[in-house]
């Protein structure tokens, strides 16, 4: 376990790091022209310090608010460092968010500046301003506003900088960032440095194949994920105090994120399971193209084969791989195995997924072809991680141990609590809510939850999104709705059936999958409005359905199930910017659609 900080704050980092090895490759910086350049611990600590005075001679002072607004860039990572240097809270925002949520969020953290990325993001501040009488500044990436702050903090004096910068303590506020409003309007979750300390430093020490490459090689990470996720800024800041070599790319497309990957070439990954799942159905596609999808099975097969053997081996229950399975993966090592790693950049063997559950199969194909991946669970309330599968006996389907110096308890009616040094200080402006979640330190999640005999913990659903139909049968609706997931044609899913009779589903279809299917069928592609009618089509989602069902009981089955024209989005207010279902939006939205399954 990682020691408790007793002085300081998350900018001295950049500073120590820079007087101990000035040279050290700290980050990389995409330019204008495509190409990567490195940048150094000191020449990132001159660049903090001249921006924190930037934002000194703007006015920022020791506790304020500033909202940042942008997608995954360098710059974020330099403003948040630059703000905690000066003592300020930087409140992320997504730049995806409505007019409303920007505004609530800004409203609400009383913030008194605001960085935003594009002049899209600084119009939608504009509509709302003039409700916001305490925002005095708003800078826009694109429009210069580093070198404005750059040329503005020229007059001042590092003296100035470092006596904000010593005021810092552990206890002081770091950030405050906002859950993501699925049950209600979203909640600033005060988030202490010294909270960000002990996640970081414990995930460091803990998982440390992660950090250290372990070769001559160093460790890097290309960053995709929204840093306005808790997970994303959780791994911003520990690739900063771990020394980690951090990239950052915005755009989430695959003919972007590829090549980047293919330059970049980072020794870990973080990603949520989708990311994981495209890769997957990317590769198996490629291969039905070229009509080795019999081969690419069969190596699918291995690989789980191979993975679970050797979970066995490390949990004492099986002698691992036998020679035969062995010499089965290394010849499939190269034929697919080598393929899936090139398509992620070809150095990463060791990856971290969160934000919701990854099929077990998925994660031992992963592992099988050469790339760990630690499935863990937290949430913006615990700075990100709060429980993870330890590298040396990883538990497939389970989100793993207690972090050190965390603890778990499953209460009475299969809510998670939660104790230890990441557990935020509670709800901004919002002692009601804070009270109703925090007792004594222990943090009750709201999710329902089980341990096993060895600690790891399963994740079965949230309390407030148990199903109870009309007989009276409690169902968690998220086990099945990722077992239908998991078929390459499904994009999403959601069950219902709270007091109805019985249960049910809308899904919604991965396209880009259906299109492939269509080919493979030698037909021609169908309108979104033809999908849905297409019989064919139906009797092939019905097939995930009922492997879905098999998995639990009658009652808890899905009875019937309609396919949408249309994926739930952000844009329509279906989704949260983590990609999570607002289900009472949805029924809301579709609500013809749910009471025809009941005709």
């Amino acid at each position: 376990m990682a020691a408790a900080p007793q002085v300081g704050g998350l900018a001295d980092a950049v500073f120590d790091h820079a007087e101990e090895d000035p040279y050290h490759v700290m980050l990389g910086r995409k330019g204008d022209d495509g190409h990567w350049r490195d940048v150094t611990a000191v020449a990132f600590r001159d660049e903090v310090m001249a921006l924190a005075k930037g934002l000194i001679a703007h006015g920022v002072r020791f506790g304020d608010r500033v909202a940042i607004m942008s997608r995954t860039r360098y710059e974020w990572t330099l403003f948040d460092f630059a703000l905690w240097t000066v003592g300020a809270q930087p409140v992320p925002v997504y730049p995806s968010a409505s007019v409303e949520q920007v505004f609530w969020t800004l409203y609400d953290a009383g913030v008194s500046a605001c960085m935003v990325e594009h002049e899209d993001h600084a119009m939608t501040i504009g509509s709302v301003i003039d409700r916001l009488p305490l925002l005095k500044r708003l800078w826009q990436l694109d429009a210069g506003a580093e070198a404005e702050l750059l040329e503005a903090g020229a007059h001042i004096g590092d003296d100035v900088v470092h006596r904000h910068r010593r005021a810092v303590t552990p206890d002081s506020v770091a950030t405050v960032i906002y859950t993501s409003g699925t049950t209600g309007r979203p909640k600033g979750c005060v988030i202490t440095h010294a909270n960000f300390m002990f996640e970081t430093d414990t995930a460091i020490a803990r998982w440390e194949p992660l950090f250290n490459s372990g070769s001559s090689e160093e460790a890097s990470t290309l960053l995709f994920l929204p840093l306005a996720h808790v997970f994303g800024r959780m791994i911003e800041v520990a690739a900063i105090r771990g020394r980690v070599k951090l990239g950052h790319q915005p755009v989430l497309s695959a003919d972007v994120l590829l090549p980047d990957l293919a330059v970049f070439r980072p020794t870990f990954l973080l990603a949520v399971p989708y990311i994981f799942e495209k890769v997957y159905h990317v590769a198996r596609r490629k291969a039905e193209l070229a009509g080795k999808a019999g081969a690419f099975d069969k190596a699918v097969e291995v690989a789980v084969r191979y993975a679970e053997a050797l979970e066995h081996r490390a949990f004492g229950t099986g002698p691992g791989p036998s020679a035969s399975l062995r010499l089965q993966h290394q010849f499939f090592d190269k034929a697919v195995y080598g393929k899936v790693r090139d398509a992620i950049g070809g150095r990463v063997r060791h990856a971290m997924s969160g934000g919701s559950a990854m099929e077990r199969r998925l994660g031992l194909f992963f592992a099988g072809a050469g790339v760990t991946i630690y499935e863990g669970y937290g949430l913006t309330e615990t700075t990100a991680a709060a429980t993870a599968n330890p590298p040396e006996r990883t538990r497939y389907g389970t989100v793993g141990l207690p972090l050190p110096g965390t603890t778990v308890h499953i209460a009475a009616d299969g809510e998670i609590w939660l104790h230890g040094g990441q557990v935020f200080a509670g709800y901004l402006g919002d002692p009601k809510s804070t009270d109703a979640v925090l007792q004594d330190g222990w943090l009750a999640t709201g999710d329902i939850g089980m341990l096993d005999d060895e600690g790891y913990l399963t994740i079965t659903g949230r309390k407030k999104e148990i199903l109870v139909t009309s007989g009276g049968k409690s169902v968690s609706p998220v086990g099945l709705e990722e077992r239908v997931r998991a078929h390459p044609l499904v994009a999403q899913c959601i069950v219902v059936g709270n007091d109805r009779p019985y249960i049910a589903a809308l899904l919604t279809l991965d396209l880009e999958a259906v299109e492939h299917w269509l080919h493979m069928q030698n037909r021609a592609p169908l309108a979104p409005a033809e999908l849905v009618r297409d019989a064919d089509l139906e009797m092939e989602v019905r097939r995930a359905v009922v492997a879905a069902n098999a998995s639990v009981s009658q009652p808890e089955s899905i009875r019937t199930f309609r396919i949408l024209a249309h994926q739930f989005s952000e844009e329509h207010g279906l989704l949260t910017p983590s990609l999570k279902l607002k289900r009472k939006a949805i029924e809301a939205a579709y609500t013809a659609e749910v009471n025809a399954l009941y005709c």
